[in-house]
């Protein structure tokens, strides 16, 4: 299951860095930016809570600028990937309590890692929307492509 989960999130910074290439070289501003500053600081919340470290003080809609993307998501990925490297079989079956705005809650870690993907590609297809609407040309990002392409560079 480690393998699986870095493997998508992999894929993941894939997708996230060619999203925010995208808005850079578009210069597009406005929603896009907001989604994409909210699903990176969703990831950061969330592994935290994986952690069991305090939730980041960061609002679940920052105000990032564009050019401050690429090294989140660098950040992000290099912290998500050192704590699934961390892990043993058994710890994707563990619960996770956390508590947000609405209540506290627990789900199994390997639960949260499916939804923190999810939640990733869904917030990528808004800015997607949003993006193609101001006359950008999107990528193909579909993973069975990343993966197509990954299979044939080995």
């Amino acid at each position: 299951m480690k393998s699986y989960f870095i493997s998508l999130f992999n894929y993941d910074r894939f997708a996230n860095t060619q999203i925010a290439n995208l808005i850079l070289e578009t210069g597009i501003s406005g929603k896009s930016l907001d989604i994409m500053s909210h699903l990176l600081v969703a990831q950061q919340t969330w592994l935290k809570r994986c952690t069991g470290q305090p939730a980041p003080t960061t609002p679940l809609w920052p105000q990032w600028p564009a050019d401050e993307f690429i090294n989140i998501i660098d950040e992000n990925h290099e912290a998500i990937i050192a704590y699934l490297e961390t892990l043993q079989p058994q710890d994707f079956d563990k619960k996770i309590t956390y508590k947000n705005s609405i209540g506290q809650f627990e789900n199994t870690l390997s639960d949260i890692l499916a939804h923190l993907v999810n939640h990733g590609t869904h917030h990528r297809a808004q800015i997607g929307q949003h993006l193609k609407m101001a006359g950008a040309e999107l990528p193909a990002s579909d993973y069975i492509l990343y993966i197509r392409n990954l299979n044939q560079a080995l």
